[in-house]
């Protein structure tokens, strides 16, 4: 033992105390039942829709408790670190209404007192508690060219351990103070492993808050701790972390829960209470080709955050979505309680699904279309020429200018109507859909030609801009009446080659000229946004091409 301590002084001469570290991080005041969970991400990119799917859950159990959620940035690899993916991640949490208690600003400052919150600035910490173990003989330094189980390593290994049974043992863990010593003086960098106490016989059981008690194959590896620069993988750091921040329950991927026998010995060999941890499905997706696959950053836009904010969905369609994916019981919630804010609806870890989720964008884009459909029209305006003001300032401009004509549009058949039109699933359709508003159609498309200029002719020579649905309606019954269309349905049914098409058909040249399309909202409520000027000049570039 004295000769372990005499190494773990040669290899770290000047460490933190750890029982000092322990005490700067006291144990937090709950309120029993209050869990203390965290969203961990690393810098390395965009950020994935799985990767909120955990913070979500993360902040739903906090807060569904009257806990604590917080972000605590794993950067410790920093050759895939990008530099502005902090600030994307924040942008989304931010934009989504997920925001952490406890978190350190873009600009470094700690706001919490359990920091600090980004890992490459705990390296002295996790240096003191590699320190400790090696100190007690449960960890030591490898000294292998290659440490991190690159190809020589393994050549060493195939001669060096022992083939009649499973454990991994590394060449280097019974190296005396005399060979460390003689290491450290040829200036070999070395890396800190576990001295796994196991062989590979060994059962390990625990328990996992969705999926229940689970058993697997003890660990029997001796896994680094401390790379050769000093910056610890994700196992050490997050048990120190996790256990000096007052971590409660650890929400990630089902794809960890082949490792937790790792970290079950680690976190025994610290000495600390063994985490919970809440192993999540991971949500997968139908190709075009009919195949399940996880969703994925290379192949599917959707798996990027970004893709919702860049496309205007509304944010609430992805939270209670994402609320579809993690427990059915949202759905019919939803439908019992449909104006209620979906943070009123509490679950719990037990009520999360353990089966995989499929994401469905005809689902989500559903969810969004009923989303908008209660907007009312100048909420939906704003909300539109927010957007663009990030995403399109040609558009922003255009709608500025236009407020007034573009808050009717926005209006129609929404305020008032007890069926709003459920046509948008998010605010980058919008332009299209109301394209007829940026630009008087000039692509038509009619079945007789010379009865739809005809008709518009006749119609423009005796418009009259209406005041109120009803009367626009009633006008074009009468100049639709004295021009050879047919006022009454049934009379059109038994005789249709008597006229020249019903009210219907008169009413749709109308919506042709004005607006190129076929259908949509009342016409009345697009002319009262286009205004008298306009519509002129419309119905008047028909009878005169």
């Amino acid at each position: 033992m004295e000769e372990y301590k005499q190494i773990a002084e040669l290899l770290f001469p000047k460490t933190l105390d750890v029982e000092k570290i322990k005490q700067s991080y006291p144990k937090r005041k709950l309120l029993d039942g209050s869990q203390v969970t965290r969203y961990a991400p690393s810098p390395t990119g965009m950020m994935h829709i799985g990767n909120f799917f955990q913070a979500f859950i993360s902040y739903n159990i906090a807060k569904n408790t009257n806990g604590v959620f917080y972000v605590r940035f794993e950067d410790t690899d920093s050759k895939r670190e990008i530099k502005e993916a902090k600030e994307v991640i924040y942008q989304i949490l931010k934009e989504f209404g997920i925001w952490p208690d406890e978190y350190q600003s873009l600009e470094g400052q700690d706001f919490g007192k359990y920091g600090p919150y980004i890992q490459s600035q705990r390296v002295e910490i996790y240096k003191a508690f590699a320190k400790k173990l090696v100190a007690e003989g449960k960890a030591f330094p490898c000294f292998c060219k290659k440490t991190e189980g690159k190809e020589d390593v393994e050549k060493l290994r195939e001669t060096k351990f022992e083939q009649d049974d499973e454990k991994e043992y590394d060449p280097c863990r019974n190296l005396s103070y005399e060979e460390v010593k003689k290491h450290l003086d040829n200036g070999d960098s070395f890396a800190i492993r576990l001295k796994t106490k196991n062989d590979g016989s060994q059962r390990v059981k625990f328990y996992d808050l969705i999926k229940g008690e689970l058993e697997a194959k003890a660990n029997s590896k001796d896994f680094i701790l401390l790379k050769s620069d000093g910056v610890p993988p994700y196992a050490f750091a997050h048990a120190i972390d996790d256990t000096l921040m007052g971590t409660t329950i650890v929400v990630r991927g089902e794809e960890y829960i082949s490792s937790t026998p790792m970290h079950i010995e680690l976190f025994q060999a610290l000495g600390f209470e063994p985490i919970c941890y809440c192993h999540n499905p991971l949500i997968w997706k139908i190709d075009e080709n009919g195949n399940k696959r996880k969703i994925s950053k290379r192949k599917d836009l959707e798996a990027d955050m970004r893709f919702y904010l860049q496309y205007g969905y509304p944010k609430e369609s992805i939270l209670e979505y994402l609320l579809n994916l993690i427990n059915s019981g949202f759905e019919i919630w939803r439908k019992e309680n449909p104006d209620t804010h979906w943070s009123e609806y509490k679950f719990g870890i037990k009520d999360i699904t353990t089966v995989a989720p499929v994401f469905d964008i005809i689902k989500l884009n559903d969810i969004a279309k009923n989303i908008i459909s209660k907007i009312n029209g100048e909420k939906l305006y704003e909300d539109w020429l927010q957007w663009a003001k990030v995403y399109d300032k040609e558009l922003a401009e255009i709608l500025e200018t236009g407020k007034e004509k573009f808050v009717k549009l926005c209006k129609m058949e929404r305020d008032e109507s007890p069926k709003p039109r459920k046509d948008i699933y998010n605010l980058s359709m919008m332009k299209d859909y109301f394209g007829y508003a940026f630009a008087k159609p000039n692509n038509f498309e009619v079945e007789d030609e010379k009865l739809f200029k005809d008709f518009i002719k006749a119609y423009e020579k005796n418009f009259v801009m209406p005041n109120s649905n009803q009367e626009w309606f009633d006008k074009t019954k009468e100049i639709a009446g004295t021009n050879g269309f047919a006022l009454d349905n049934k009379d059109f049914k038994l005789n249709p080659q008597n006229y020249k098409g019903n009210i219907a058909k008169a009413c749709e040249l109308v919506r042709i000229a004005l607006t190129g399309q076929k259908s949509g909202p009342s016409l009345y409520y697009i002319i009262d946004a286009l205004g008298e000027e306009e519509t002129r000049a419309r119905l008047k570039f028909i009878a005169e091409s």
